[in-house]
C-alpha cells in the first residue's frame, strides 16, 4: 500500500507532462488554409531528382532556392494556380565531380552533356488543377533547357499553420512526377544513365502580406 501511495503523484503528473509536450505548427487540416496568394519559402523548398546509374542503383540530386507563387482558395481548389522558378545553376549533388560535369561547357564549343555553364532557370506554370480531398493532379508546362513540355504533378497537401518564427500562414505540399530528359534536349549517356528522371518535390508557401 505504501508503494502505491508513493506512486500516485507520478501517475497524477502524467497528464500534465502530456499536455506540455510541444506541438508542431503544421497540421494536415484544410480548415487552417486561408484563401489568398502565397509565395514560396525558398529555403525550405526542394526539387529532388533521381536517375538510374548503369542499371545498378539510383543517383540523387537536388535543386534548391526555388521561387514562385500559389493562388489558392480552399473553397475552390480547382481554380488554384501555381508557378515555380527553379535555378538550375544551383544544382547540388554528393559528388563535386558530377556537379561540375552537369554545369560543364561542351567540348570545343560543342553541345554540353547536361546543363552547361550558366544555364537558364527552369519554370513550371500550371494550366489545370484537379483536386480530390487532400490530393490533386496539377498539369502545367515545364520549361527546361529552352524547351517547354507538359508535365503532371501528383500532389499531396502536407500541412498548414503559422510559421513559428515569422508568424506567416504557411501551407506545404509534396509532389512527384517523371519526365524524360531527352525530351528537353538532354540525352547524354541514355540509356546508361536513365532517360526517366523521377522528381520528388517538397514545397512550402507563405501567405503574402
Amino acid at each position: 500500500m505504501r508503494k502505491l501511495l508513493c506512486a500516485l503523484p507520478l501517475f497524477a503528473a502524467v497528464p500534465l507532462i502530456a499536455q506540455s509536450a510541444p506541438q508542431v505548427p503544421g497540421v494536415v487540416d484544410v480548415t487552417r488554409v486561408a484563401a489568398g496568394t502565397y509565395n514560396t519559402d525558398p529555403g525550405h523548398t526542394l526539387i529532388g531528382w533521381r536517375v538510374s546509374h548503369f542499371g545498378f542503383n539510383d543517383y540523387f540530386g537536388i535543386f534548391g532556392d526555388a521561387t514562385g507563387t500559389l493562388v489558392l482558395d480552399p473553397a475552390k481548389p480547382n481554380a488554384s494556380t501555381v508557378d515555380i522558378t527553379i535555378p538550375i545553376g544551383k544544382v547540388t549533388t554528393a559528388s563535386a565531380g558530377l556537379t561540375g560535369h552537369l554545369l560543364r561547357a561542351g567540348k570545343e564549343g560543342g553541345k554540353a552533356d547536361f546543363f552547361g555553364p550558366a544555364p537558364a532557370d527552369a519554370k513550371f506554370v500550371s494550366t489545370s488543377v484537379v483536386a480530390k480531398g487532400t490530393t490533386a493532379k496539377i498539369t502545367g508546362n515545364l520549361t527546361l533547357n529552352g524547351i517547354t513540355k507538359p508535365v503532371v504533378l501528383d500532389t499531396t497537401f502536407s500541412g498548414a499553420g503559422n510559421n513559428p518564427f515569422n508568424k506567416k500562414p504557411t501551407v506545404g505540399f509534396h509532389a512527384t512526377s517523371v519526365i524524360k530528359r531527352s525530351e528537353f534536349g538532354i540525352s547524354y549517356a541514355v540509356p546508361m544513365i536513365s532517360d526517366d528522371v523521377i522528381l520528388d518535390i517538397s514545397v512550402a508557401f507563405e501567405k503574402a502580406s
